[in-house]
Formats: C-alpha cells, structure tokens, sequence
C-alpha cells in the first residue's frame, strides 16, 4: 500500500467520529499548552534574572569596594604611608596595578560627589557619578536626547531618565512624587546652576554660634550632553537615577571649586588637610571572559579589596532558575500524559469499532507493517493538530501574562512568560511523538487480530 493511501485512510477515519477525535485533540491541546506556559515561565524567569544581571553590570564585571573611602577603619597599611594605620585606600596607582592583572579588559574608578542643582524655582539633590570615557561608552545607554559625556576635559553632565523626579519645588516643598507632576525643569535647553559645596551651602542658610551668616558657595552652570531614553516611570536599570560625567572632567572640576579644602567624602590627613591625589570610593573592572572573573576577583581580594561580581550570584540563579522550570514542565507533562491516555482510549475504540475492517484488509494481503502504521498515522496527527492549536493557545496565555505582569510591576517585569522558537519546535515534536507513542500499543493490537475472527466479528 502506497504512502499517500496510508495517509488518506488515516485522514478519513479520523474524521468518521468527529465529536471522538475533536475531544482526543482537546485533551492534547490543553496538555502541550500546559507544558509549554510552565516551561515558559521558567524561561521567563531565567531570562529577567539575565536581563537584571546585565543592568547591574553584567557576567564579567567585578566591582571594588573601597570601605576606607575617606577615612573609616584599616584593613591594611598603605604602600606609599610611612603610618602603618593609615588605611588602605585606592588611587590611580592601585588602578593601575588592577589593570595589570592578566585577562583585564578595562578598569573604571568610580567618583561620586553629592550636588544641589536649581533651575527657575526647584531645586533638587543627586549623586554625580564619574568613570572614565571607556566606561561611559561600555554601558552603552539607551540615549533619549544628545549623547554620553564627552572625553575633551569639559564637565558636561548626563542624567538618567529618572533623576528629575530628585527636583521640588522649593516654594512649596512639594515633589514628584506628592504631586504626581513631572517637575517644569528642562534639563536639557535650560541652565542647570550646580552647587558642588552642599555643606557651604546649607550653613549658609542659617547664622553661626556668632550670629554672622557664612557667605553661599558659588554656583556653576553645567552644560548638559545627554539625557537617557524613558520616561519617569520606565526602568531603565540602576543609571537611571544617576547623573554621569567624566571622571577626569569631574575631577579637575572639584579641584578648581574647593582648591585647597578637603573634598566632601574625600581623607584628610592629621593636620585636616586634603592629600595631594584623589582617592576613589569603588572601582568597576571588565573582565574578558566570563571564565576568569573569579580568579581576577580572588587576585583583588589578596591585594586587601573586597571584590564582588555576579559570577556567584549567576550560578546559585541557573541551579535555582533549572529547579524551578524542572518543576513547572513536571506539571505541564501530568496535563500531557492524561491528553497521551486520552489518545490510546481513543485508538482502542476505534480498532473494535473496525475489527472487521482489519480483518478485510488483511485478508486481502495487506502488510502488517501497513497496518501499524495506519493507526500510528492516525495518533501522530491528533499529536499534530492537538499540539499546533495547543502552541496558539499557549502563544495567546503567554502574551495575556506578560501584560498582566508588566501591568501590576509597573514595567519592571517586561516579559514573565518566555517562548523561544526551539521550544515551539520541541513542543510540536514532543506532542506528534506522545500520540504515536499512545498509539503503539493499540496498533500492535490491530497487527495480532486473527483476519478469519475480525471478519466473523459483527
């Protein structure tokens, strides 16, 4: 018997019970759908832990914490100090050293310096944050208008999509955040006056022990290069509370404001006054593959630095992440199974209500391979379309839980449900398999009938 009329018998007894087979197909539509939202979600998951891995510096990034960033307790003596109390801190001397370590890629220290800026009648508070160009350009930010801080030594300030909620009105004290309304500053056209000496500032607004009022610090207008993508509601990671700026423009900007006085978060020495170098409160370095962060990591620490990367974190995440999506497709595959029982309930009705059949045919000299193969035939294609309505359907269960989800986070969670294409593939094959595997044993069943027993059959 050719193919194509194995193919046509398969296709015509199927639908002599339509009511039979449409319910067959139900049960493996609802078991592949199953199957592939609970993977689906696991994915999702998997893929969100990625994505916030990513936004909080990636799988080959490692970040220095200097706990003795001016001052605090020492955690071991200083090469270039004569004191052996004097803490251990980072300067561009130890940057240099980390660059040194083999499979480094880029070394950022990090600058940070609290501002005041005002514009018209608000005033707002934020963290300047400088890193070198390279970084800058290595965090490849989603830009909304103008670009990253430039590298020509000018102080050009880039703010994240969120730092104007930071402004308030200062007549009547009210933010964002009481109000709702996004604040009336232009950060971009408009003049931004910075105030770099926040404690000058603030003194100034009250009488000394003597009653005289300290003079205000001065104000510089800083230009603005860039402003990053999103509105106020819209994640964009942890720089999107963040102003930007070169690390070297930064620092020849607080040295011209403060000249010989002491940096705000900066050591002094005994006497109070400031050290000759910049001493920075973290550095971020590049690693370049992720398969030697924990040996550069473990070289920072013997150097007398704590050092943290998502190295660990990534490994704890992926065993728990693969737990958690063995047990979700666990409980899909229970929904498949019944579809896979409800498949071989189906075949086995339709081999006694076709004994007789059987026995013709076989009588007439057709092959028992044939026979088998009708009837798997038959079970591959409610496996087949069972498992093509069942993808729609889960498509469709997918998308209604992605907007549920990204509704009730705000847009923190862009897509809890996950369903790449080599899952529609696996699944399709995976439930065409599950119905000709339920429609084995039934074929063996039609292959052992005596032909002279199925034809007396009524």
């Amino acid at each position: 018997m050719r193919f194509i009329d194995l193919l046509s018998m398969s296709a015509s007894n199927l639908t002599r019970r339509k009511l039979r087979t449409v319910l067959t197909v139900l049960g493996v539509v609802i078991g592949t759908a199953s199957i592939v939202v609970m993977v689906s979600l696991g994915l999702g998951l998997r893929k969100s832990s990625l994505e916030q891995i990513e936004e909080s510096g990636g799988l080959t990034t490692i970040e220095v914490n200097n706990y003795n960033y001016g001052g605090g307790y020492a955690v071991a003596s200083s090469s270039d100090s004569s004191d052996s109390n004097e803490p251990k801190r980072i300067d561009d001397t130890v940057v240099a050293d980390m660059a040194a370590i083999p499979h480094v890629e880029l070394v950022s220290p990090i600058l940070e310096l609290s501002v005041l800026a005002k514009q018209g009648a608000y005033e707002g508070q934020f963290q300047i944050q400088g890193m070198s160009a390279e970084m800058l350009r290595k965090l490849d930010l989603e830009v909304g208008e103008g670009g990253i801080p430039p590298d020509d030594g000018t102080l050009q300030l880039f703010y994240g999509n969120r730092v104007i909620t930071d402004f308030y009105n200062a007549k009547t004290n009210e933010y964002y955040w009481d109000t709702q309304v996004v604040p009336d500053v232009d950060l971009m056209n408009e003049p931004i006056f910075i105030i770099f000496d926040v404690d000058a500032y603030y003194s100034s607004q009250y009488p000394d022990e003597n009653g005289q009022n300290v003079p205000p610090p001065k104000k510089y207008i800083v230009p603005t290069c860039g402003i990053m993508a999103g509105g106020v509601d819209d994640y964009k990671g942890n720089y999107g509370w963040t102003v930007l700026a070169d690390i070297k423009a930064l620092e020849a900007q607080l040295r011209k404001v403060f000249k010989n006085k002491v940096i705000p978060g900066q050591p002094s020495n005994k006497s109070g006054k400031p050290y000759k170098d910049l001493y920075y409160e973290r550095v971020n370095i590049q690693v370049d593959s992720m398969d030697y962060v924990q040996e550069v990591q473990k070289a920072i620490e013997e150097m007398g630095y704590d050092a943290y990367s998502n190295a660990e974190w990534m490994e704890q995440t992926q065993s728990q992440m693969a737990m958690i999506q063995m047990v979700l497709g666990g409980i899909g595959a229970v929904s498949l199974f019944v579809a896979a029982i409800g498949i071989a309930n189906t075949m086995m009705m339709s081999i006694y209500e076709r004994t007789k059949e059987i026995g013709v045919i076989k009588v007439l000299g057709c092959d028992l391979g044939n026979i088998r193969m009708m009837f798997l035939m038959e079970a591959g294609f409610i496996g087949f379309f069972g498992g093509l309505a069942g993808l729609i359907l889960s498509e469709i269960i997918s998308v209604i839980i992605n907007m549920v989800v990204k509704s009730a986070s705000e847009g923190y969670y862009a897509n809890l449900s996950y369903i790449p294409f080599w899952l529609i593939g696996i699944s399709l094959i995976f439930a065409v398999l599950v119905g000709m595997v339920a429609g084995f044993f039934p074929a063996l069943r039609a292959m052992k009938l005596s032909p002279l027993a199925a034809i007396r059959n009524e």
